[in-house]
């Protein structure tokens, strides 16, 4: 085990051994391991969005086997899905990339201005399908969001009993949110603190802009002259917000871009001390060999930076 691995299992002082390992694996699996850093495929799109404006793309994207293996042929940390796509490919796979369940979902089949999730899975589950972890969403901002809170504290406090990481979702909406404010500085980093404080090993946030939705934010920031300029110095504030950096938080990826959209991304990412990505329609909407070019460069960046 690679002292950096060493060093940010540190951080976790009152999980059990079985939690810590679980963190090893996904932590010293696929080409970043070693490095601190992750780069994760998330595949829960076709419940979030619907199967044909996440698949019709890429056509083998619909067999929930072609996920397992771009994420083991890229190289990939790890794999998450919604407790379907992970049962149709759990056995096949087995042992071959750490698995991560996501464990509630929520559909747009309307139109909802304070979204909320069902829980689909459950720490049984991810234990009988040999996952790492469960993952969990939460919105910040919603109406429903104490809700929320309390079912990811207890689930949360399950998987951990069970030796399993948890690792949160943490997007704002809502009614009183705007929509440039979803990605907010302010807001991105108040999300990310939160999901530190409800028990999160791992935090999944998006890519921050410098909009401030807060007036009473606002003040704050500019008083203290807090650096927001570039991506890098927002992504370094974001891991701030997360117990000065002893949470590991990584990025998403979000709707399909350019590569080098994409890449310039990860480059402040990088810049900032970010700890990866978790890159869903930028990948598996891509056919096949561009998926994995884009993923190699991605790595690439990653790894030159822990060298």
């Amino acid at each position: 085990m690679t002292d950096r691995v060493r060093g940010i299992l540190s951080w976790y002082g009152s999980d059990n051994p079985g939690t810590l390992t679980n963190l090893a694996r996904l932590l010293n699996h696929g080409r970043l391991a070693g490095t601190g850093k992750l780069v994760i495929l998330p595949v829960d799109q076709g419940f979030e969005h619907g199967p044909a404006r996440s698949f019709a793309s890429n056509p083998p994207a619909y067999d929930p086997r072609y996920h397992f293996e771009l994420a083991i042929e890229s190289g990939c940390n790890a794999y998450a899905a919604p407790l379907g796509f992970l049962e149709a490919g759990a056995r096949d796979y087995a042992g071959a990339i750490p698995l991560i369940l996501k464990v509630n979902d929520h559909d747009l089949l309307h139109d909802e201005k304070d979204p909320h999730q069902a829980l689909t899975g459950s720490v049984a589950d991810a234990l009988r399908l040999g996952c790492v972890g469960i993952g969990f969403t939460i919105y910040p901002g919603s109406m429903h969001r104490l809700e929320m809170y309390s079912q990811i504290r207890a689930h949360a406090e399950e998987a951990k009993r069970h030796g399993l990481a948890v690792i949160i979702w943490s997007y704002p909406r809502g009614s009183e949110i705007s929509k440039a404010g979803e990605t907010g500085i302010d807001v991105c980093g108040y999300a990310a603190h939160l999901a530190a404080q409800l028990g999160a090993h791992i935090i999944k946030v998006k890519i921050p802009t410098a909009h401030i939705e807060q007036e009473a934010a606002r003040k704050v920031y500019e008083k203290e002259e807090i650096p927001i300029g570039t991506l890098g110095e927002r992504i370094r504030h974001v891991v701030q917000c997360c117990f000065n950096g002893r949470r590991i938080v990584i990025f998403s990826g979000g709707p399909a871009e350019s590569d080098a959209e994409v890449l310039d991304e990860i480059r402040g990412v990088q810049a900032g001390g970010g700890f990866g990505s978790i890159i869903g329609r930028n990948s598996f909407q891509r056919k096949k060999p561009q998926a994995l070019k884009l993923l190699d460069s991605i790595m690439t960046i990653y790894a030159a930076a822990e060298a």
